[in-house]
């Protein structure tokens, strides 16, 4: 208050809790034990220790970023993780820019600028942070063709509107939301049958619907739809995330038909929304795990593939450390605006408290992040690393020793 005495020391008591507010605001690593594997609040997918050596390979020093060792020339930043991706889909050729909606905003630029696109009124699709399809369509300059309804789309309501003005014909996968009922949608395969080509914004990433680098395909994966079937359906181009069922960094990926391809890499967006070296650098890590048949090396593949009885052995030794902690069985979710309505059997711990919201707060301050139900907390281990777990023990105690348990 103006006209108030402080001392020194309670100015400097005041500076140190307001660095100590912002340094708390500032970004830095926490256990995420929410159950949800792809959390975008949490930073989506997180990154293998030998995805970060090889970021830390390409960062620390010089790279072939843009040259070409064979032949002493100027290369491309599209040559390496572009390219791999593309060959681990079945794609002719592919490129990175910074994150899926900027890849969608750079083909329909790139390929439809002044032109018709033809898309299902059942797609026009919101999905986080307010990223709208009829938005983004409309910033690439293209002229949005609505057809359908909400619920059904025929392939006759897309031949019905189909002109020379017509660009693409766009099928965007709601990734974030399940309309079931009365539905009706037109395939891939016989949109491509029409003519003009057809972009897919597969949004989550899955590579192939098969998973041939998993032992078996998770049942949880249900219908979610493949890239490598969108192009062997006929899809000349398809766009979708790289740190969502890819399991690499903040990315979008487009991969199609080399001529296309090439069409978009010389858009002047092109320039603006390129991935940098050290993004290149992990998802070409992440592209080798899927060439080499074995993407389990893969964090978010490893988390979802974890046994119960695996975890539930992590529970009981952490439930026996932890006085008052009881093991439970959960519900995982792929999350990341990915198969919505659908969870992952899981196994966590809980601890009954008079106040969820102050145990919550007081697990952040170990900055770990859990959740609720009812008036307990719990701590899915789906998705903590399991060399966090003497950490979650800590913070658990901490929790107990601080709040009144219920």
């Amino acid at each position: 208050m103006s006209g108030e005495t402080v001392d020194e020391g309670t100015v400097i008591a005041d500076a140190r809790n307001r660095v100590e507010a912002r340094r708390r605001a500032l970004l830095q690593p926490v256990v995420n034990a929410t159950g949800v594997i792809v959390h975008t609040n949490l930073g989506r997918a997180p990154l293998s220790l030998d995805a970060l050596d090889a970021v830390r390979d390409v960062a620390s020093g010089y790279s072939n970023l843009e040259y070409r060792l064979p032949e002493g020339e100027r290369g491309s930043r599209h040559d390496h993780a572009g390219a791999l991706l593309a060959q681990a889909c079945g794609a002719e050729a592919g490129l990175v820019v910074n994150n899926n909606a900027a890849a969608v905003l750079l083909c329909l630029g790139a390929l439809a600028r002044g032109r018709e696109v033809v898309v299902s009124r059942g797609e026009l699709v919101e999905i986080g942070g307010g990223f709208r399809v009829p938005e983004i369509m409309a910033e690439s300059g293209c002229v949005l063709i609505e057809v359908g309804t909400t619920n059904r789309t025929r392939v006759s309501d897309y031949a019905a509107r189909l002109r020379d003005e017509t660009a693409l014909v766009l099928k965007v996968h709601a990734s974030n939301y399940r309309m079931i009922g009365f539905t009706e949608a037109a395939p891939v395969d016989e949109l491509a049958a029409l003519g003009p080509p057809v972009m897919v914004d597969a949004g989550s990433g899955l590579l192939d619907d098969t998973t041939p680098w998993l032992p078996h395909r998770p049942t949880w994966l249900h219908d979610e739809p493949g890239v490598r079937q969108a192009l062997d359906a006929g899809a000349a181009v398809v766009t979708f995330s790289g740190d969502k069922l890819l399991g690499g960094p903040q990315a979008g990926v487009i991969v199609g038909k080399a001529e296309l391809i090439e069409t978009i890499a010389r858009h002047p967006l092109a320039r603006a929304l390129r991935a940098d070296k050290m993004t290149l650098a992990a998802l070409q890590h992440v592209a080798f795990a899927y060439l080499a048949g074995d993407a389990r090396s893969i964090p978010l593949w490893r988390m979802a593939m974890a046994s119960l009885d695996e975890l539930r052995a992590r529970a009981e030794q952490i439930a026996t450390a932890v006085p008052r902690a009881k093991v439970v069985d959960t519900e995982a979710v792929a999350g990341g605006g990915s198969l919505p309505g659908l969870t992952i059997p899981s196994v966590g711990v809980a601890i009954e408290v008079s106040s969820v919201d102050r145990a919550l707060a007081a697990l952040r301050d170990h900055q770990i992040v859990g959740r609720a139900e009812r008036d307990t907390v719990v701590a899915d281990l789906r998705t903590v690393d399991p060399t966090d777990d003497d950490r979650l023990i800590d913070a658990l105690r901490g929790v107990l020793g601080t709040l009144d348990v219920a």
